[in-house]
């Protein structure tokens, strides 16, 4: 399992590019320079983070992408759920079937507990705290 997915890597770092910039936008070409991340590809993860209010995106000549305002504040955590969809470190072996031990299962509340602390750390890290 990872973490971090590259879409998710990805993402990360268009934005902190983009955020640097205080407000210019940036067209997909530049981006793609900054971050060596193909343009296609990155076009996509674009269009996913401006669908998800993270950026806004202005057409035609000298259009591209820009960091939406408040957005500095970003968290990793939301980076994750948009591109990764719902965190959660620990599947059962049963997936689907309910699993008989889920309320005694010693591993399964240790887990848990770790799952909740990764939560927390990742929710603390934003992209202002990334471009300090």
């Amino acid at each position: 399992m990872k973490l971090i997915t590259r879409d998710t890597d990805y993402a990360l770092r268009a934005i902190c590019k983009i955020a640097k910039e205080k407000g210019k936008v940036l067209s997909v070409k530049e981006l793609t320079g900054l971050t060596k991340v193909p343009g296609p590809y990155l076009r996509k993860i674009l269009q996913r983070l401006n669908k998800a209010g993270v950026l806004i995106s202005h057409k035609g000549t000298g259009g591209g992408f820009k960091l939406a305002r408040g957005k500095v504040n970003t968290r990793l955590f939301d980076l994750i759920v948009i591109f990764q969809g719902h965190f959660k470190l620990n599947e059962c072996f049963f997936k689907k079937e309910k699993c008989p031990d889920t309320g005694t299962c010693p591993l399964k509340k240790r887990i848990d507990k770790i799952e909740k602390n990764v939560i927390k750390e990742l929710k603390e890290i934003t992209i202002a705290s990334l471009l300090r």
